[in-house]
């Protein structure tokens, strides 16, 4: 049989919609071993047949290798859109009028028990359209479906459902909607405790630390890096010990262990954990940058910089310190990169690291000499916030 391909669901949906889409995914027919043959680097997600990721697109075997059979057996009529390669379009028969009335509603009854990854890509519709509303059917469908459902799932699928929710506007919708339905477990089972502790003393705070996340994370939407170490930069707090609370010290070393767990769990890429890991470690340090001693300052502006995490870093810092410390961060970290080793210290080993590091750290002390008023007013500003939310 020849091998056709067609692009299908959101793509295909935001087209009709008048919208430019952004996520790629497509069916073929004929069988797997020539699509093997013909994508040698596409790799099989989980143990579900005939599902494979190419170049971060999906790609599924139509049931039946017949696109009308297939459709039926989609997640949503408004996703059960199939494009071919002559451009014909296939659809469910109540795809039309769910889009113009912004219904999501299921192709059958069957939808979570035949792929409960449609749970997650639900969460993620309900942050991208917040307008919309759920059929009955499907209200009824959520709170039925088992939850050990959401074990099988191959993590890479769960982990690329979250990364396409943080592009949304509101990333934070996605885990308000897995909440209000009791999924946030297994997947993200350290925010499901995150409801039921407090994320601080009064007066810093006064919501829980899912609360306290998500308003962090709400404003990051479209920059996955920045939405993943908001969502990361609080962990620790829930495995803080019950007698300490509402304190939370050294929430940022058990939060490291944390999101290096979460980013595994999802199957995250590395840049994702060490980004998860770094803002774990280093959010409280970098809210008090303005009063950090000048080496300890340096060392992190430099630490973020090398790891090429600087923006979206420093725009969670904003976030949860109610700042704009992403302005000085920035100039400070130019003032860095501005020094230059002299000739005689070149190709020495550490003995060069240590010398630019304290030419480095000179050239920060001088500048911020030079503001010394505007300086000694903001540290003494900010020096009774130091221990505010440990």
């Amino acid at each position: 049989m020849e091998m056709k391909y067609y692009l299908v669901g959101g793509a295909v949906r935001d087209m009709l919609l008048g919208l430019t889409p952004r996520d790629f995914d497509y069916a073929f027919s004929g069988d797997e071993t020539s699509f093997r043959k013909a994508h040698p680097d596409a790799r099989a997600v989980g143990k579900t047949h005939g599902i494979y990721i190419v170049n971060g697109c999906e790609y599924a075997r139509l049931v039946d290798d017949d696109p009308e059979t297939d459709l039926r057996n989609r997640d949503f009529t408004v996703n059960a859109l199939a494009l071919d390669e002559e451009g014909h379009l296939f659809m469910h028969p109540s795809s039309l009028d769910d889009l113009a009335s912004r219904v999501i509603r299921p192709c059958s009854r069957e939808i979570f028990l035949k792929d409960p990854v449609r749970i997650f890509r639900l969460a993620r519709f309900a942050a991208a359209w917040p307008d919309w509303s759920l059929s009955p059917e499907l209200e009824d469908m959520l709170s039925e479906a088992p939850r050990e459902l959401l074990w099988h799932i191959p993590p890479e699928r769960v982990g690329n459902e979250l990364r396409k929710a943080f592009l949304t506007a509101d990333p934070s919708r996605f885990f308000t909607f897995l909440a209000d339905h009791d999924l946030l477990s297994p997947w993200f089972r350290e925010l499901d405790a995150a409801r039921h502790i407090t994320a601080g003393p009064p007066p810093w705070h006064n919501e829980s630390v899912f609360e306290h996340t998500l308003a962090v994370l709400a404003p990051l939407g479209g920059d996955p890096l920045a939405a993943w170490m908001a969502l990361c930069h609080d962990l620790g707090k829930t495995t803080t010990p019950e007698d300490m609370l509402p304190h939370h010290y050294g929430h940022e070393e058990r939060g490291e262990i944390l999101a290096l767990e979460l980013g595994k769990r999802l199957a995250l890429p590395v840049r994702f954990i060490t980004a998860g890991r770094l803002i774990c470690r280093e959010h409280m340090k970098a809210g008090r940058l303005k009063i950090l001693r000048y080496g300890v300052r340096r060392d992190l502006l430099v630490r973020v910089h090398g790891l090429g995490l600087h923006d979206p870093f420093w725009n969670v810092v904003d976030n949860d310190s109610h700042t704009d410390l992403s302005g000085e961060a920035g100039r400070e970290r130019e003032i860095l990169l501005s020094v230059r080793l002299p000739k005689e210290y070149w190709n020495l080993g550490k003995k060069s690291a240590e010398k630019l590091r304290m030419l480095q750290i000179e050239a920060l002390r001088a500048q911020i000499v030079r503001e010394v008023p505007e300086h000694a007013q903001q540290r003494n500003r900010l020096k009774h916030l130091q221990d505010a939310d440990t």
